[in-house]
């Protein structure tokens, strides 16, 4: 069945573009789906919207803490190019199985049909899954971030007695969270038609905000510079664990900043062309994203205050600190953490209309409770509304796990790395052990340089899981306890349960 607004869009569209909108069609159905989402992105666009899930100069600052008691400086500049450099790996690899198979479910039904007969229900089950919790507890990450460096931001200003003006309680992070979330819900169900033009605004946005911090912050200066020796090999381990260790688990800022690369193949049922513009784009980005990561940290780097100082911050933000420090003014300082608040919130709008996606296509396979309601789409708003009302009370309930532990935000965004990479490396590593048949056939087929990419994001994948599941700092208190491997414990049980009670015998997974 042709959904309206399909012909809305063809009709609008310039010839090669209607060309381009059949032909994706055409190829969506002949992998077992109907059209029901309007294809209204360009390749810019997707490449937009794929820099905005990472919206590297936000999540890179809402983070900081990481690499800042991981190492340092070091931890900083040299371990977000190297995971900046392992990224470009998965995504590359991401991008091969993607030109064959460009629909909403992503890498769940790339495992699906990479997998052979015997083993695909299984692993197609596993994958879609840790793609969906991924999804959802990344979202929910980036709008807790968001309340946290918020309360941050505003604390820059403070009272006669030298304490921040917004006090920060439990009940007022949470209830900014929560205002949060229902705002991005709102602008992505209500706003769906006009989300291409927000993601081109916060491009531009983003690099004249990083621009701004870059100049003023090296400008002005207020307590001095650091040198270049500092800047690039300065190495200061405040974590407890052994330098090496430390290093690594300093990492979590880079991976958590990188982790929704293949979170934009959730939109490919509503990109013009996305065998070909969607590889593009998740390559293009993560090399986009390096560069920007450079520009915003490189000035801060080189400004920094003692860390000692940074570490201790009870806020667990030092980013706005260390504006205020080199600018010397709390109205300079919020200026500047302006670009980064609206990016912030662009983020936050962009994973959850991602992240309603990956439940829709997992949900119409029925492979969610409750199936039949998730994977309806909204035709008046153009969108998969009830799967993204899903996502947001999962979301809403998660965050409740703040009032029993501030270290609630380093157990949402481990899980999400965790489970968004593992979500990734499986038809990689189908692929792989398949001897990479299927991708020679794609658009975007890689050769050699493709084995290789295949190789070191399933070692990525693997390191993660146990990287990013242990404590930031030893030795471990009840408020300082990752609680990542809690969470992740708790969505694999729910996923074994269900499919014991249903899956066994009822999931058919994908048409074919």
């Amino acid at each position: 069945m042709e959904h309206k607004n399909d012909k809305v869009t063809a009709s609008m569209a310039r010839p090669g573009e209607e060309t381009d909108i059949g032909s994706a069609d055409e190829l969506l159905g002949s992998l077992g789906y109907t059209p029901e989402l309007s294809r209204n992105r360009s390749t810019l666009q997707v490449a937009f919207m794929s820099f905005v899930l990472a919206s590297i100069p936000y999540g890179l600052a809402t983070t900081l803490y990481y690499p800042l008691v991981g190492g340092g400086p070091v931890d900083i500049i040299w371990g977000w190019v190297a995971v900046s450099l392992i990224i470009i790996c998965v995504a590359a690899s991401l991008g091969e199985i993607t030109s064959v198979y460009p629909t909403a479910g992503g890498v769940y039904y790339q495992t699906w049909m990479l997998s052979p007969p015997k083993w695909r229900h299984i692993a197609a089950w596993t994958c879609g899954w840790l793609y969906v919790v991924g999804n959802i507890t990344i979202t929910l990450a980036v709008n807790f971030g968001t309340a946290l460096f918020l309360v941050a931001c505003v604390n820059v200003f403070e009272t006669a007695e030298g304490e921040g003006v917004l006090a920060g309680e439990t009940y007022e992070v949470f209830l900014i969270f929560l205002g949060l979330t229902l705002l991005c819900n709102a602008v992505s169900s209500l706003g769906n038609r006009w989300l291409p033009i927000l993601d081109t605004f916060a491009i531009f946005w983003t690099f004249a905000g990083v621009i701004a911090i870059m100049v003023c912050v090296l400008a002005i200066a207020k307590n001095g510079r650091r040198d270049a020796s500092f800047v690039f090999t300065h190495f200061e381990a405040s974590s407890g664990w052994t330098p090496g260790w430390s290093f690594m688990i300093g990492l979590l800022h880079a991976a958590y900043a990188t982790s929704s690369t293949g979170m934009i193949i959730s939109m490919c049922e509503e990109v013009r062309a996305p065998a070909t513009q969607v590889p593009k784009a998740m390559v293009i980005t993560v090399c986009i994203n390096t560069v920007a990561g450079l520009m915003f940290m490189l000035p801060l780097v080189f400004v920094l205050p003692e860390i000692s100082d940074l570490v201790a911050l009870s806020s667990g933000q030092p980013v706005p600190t260390i504006i205020k420090s080199a600018v010397g003014s709390s109205g300079g300082a919020f200026g500047l953490l302006i670009p980064l608040i609206v990016l912030a919130m662009i983020c936050g709008i962009g994973c959850t209309t991602a992240a309603s996606r990956a439940i829709w296509a997992f949900a119409r396979d029925g492979a969610v409770p409750g199936s039949k309601l998730w994977r309806k789409v909204n035709t008046k708003l153009d969108v998969p509304l009830n799967a993204m009302m899903l996502s947001m009370v999962v979301q809403i309930i998660l965050g409740v796990i703040y009032f029993g532990s501030t270290a609630a935000f380093n157990a949402f965004s481990g899980v999400g790395v965790i489970t968004l990479t593992a979500a990734y490396a499986v038809p990689i590593a189908v692929s792989l052990l398949d001897g990479r048949k299927t991708v020679k056939t794609g658009s975007f087929y890689l050769g050699k340089i493709g084995t290789f990419a295949n190789i070191i994001s399933i070692g990525w994948s693997l390191l993660v899981i146990p990287l990013f599941c242990m404590p930031s700092v030893i030795p471990v208190e009840a408020a300082t306890m990752n609680y990542a491997s809690v969470v992740f414990f708790a969505f694999t049980a729910i996923s074994i349960a269900w499919y014991v009670a249903w899956g066994r015998k009822h999931y058919a997974g994908p048409p074919t």
